[in-house]
Order: structure tokens, then C-alpha cells, then sequence
């Protein structure tokens, strides 16, 4: 059913009618079938103001990073800053202690005694 859906047999595909799966990323899986790609990260309309911070990681997950970059056609800093914004949305325990927190912190301070330099 996949591949006639895909070869748009029994359909009318006149100009104005582009087969459903028409734009989208099909990737084959490891069964032989296709799926369309589902990337958790996706890549960046425009490029925001930056800051430069260094961090050391295991090699494993340098490598991961790298490949996961690749997958999606960009950076390992924007794979990198993505995956924060998601923890940051997504733990209640930080953002309450951040709401209780916020008010004492200098913006100018710095941030997390991480070093930090403008892009």
C-alpha cells in the first residue's frame, strides 16, 4: 500500500495535486520500509545573536553531536543550544526555581561561572 501511495497509482495527480508525501524527507528504515523523518531538532530559519562558551563532553557524545548536526543540515552549536531551550521548556523544577531566582540575578553577572564571550 506504501509504495502505491508513494507512485501515486489510483490517484489524480494533475498539476494542482501533489502526492501527499511530496516535499517531505523519506528516509528507508531498517526493515526495508520508508518513514519520513522526524527530527526533534529542526534546522535554523536565521542565525540569532551568539556568545561563545566552552565545555568539555565525553568523545562519545562529541560524536553523537557531530552525526545528529549532519542529520539535520546544520551546526553543532545550534544542535547544542536546541537541545537546552527544549530542557529548559520541558523541566518545571528549574523554571520554578529560575522564577524565584530571577529577580536577584544581574544580567551582567556571569552567567552560571561559565565564561562567556559576545559573538
Amino acid at each position: 500500500m506504501e509504495a502505491r501511495a508513494r507512485s501515486g497509482a489510483g490517484r489524480n495527480l494533475g498539476a494542482g495535486n501533489p502526492p501527499e508525501w511530496a516535499g517531505r524527507d523519506v528516509r528507508q528504515n531498517r526493515k526495508g520500509g520508508t518513514r519520513e523523518s522526524m527530527a526533534i531538532i529542526k534546522a535554523p530559519l536565521k542565525q540569532p545573536k551568539s556568545v561563545t562558551i566552552q565545555a568539555r563532553v565525553e568523545e562519545s557524545v562529541k560524536m553523537q553531536l557531530d552525526q545528529y548536526a549532519k542529520f539535520i543540515d546544520s551546526t553543532p552549536s545550534y544542535v547544542i543550544t536546541e537541545a537546552l531551550k527544549v530542557l529548559f521548556k520541558r523541566d518545571d523544577e528549574f523554571k520554578a526555581w529560575l522564577g524565584q531566582h530571577a529577580k536577584e540575578q544581574n544580567p551582567e553577572q556571569n552567567q552560571g561561572g561559565a565564561l562567556t564571550k559576545t559573538a
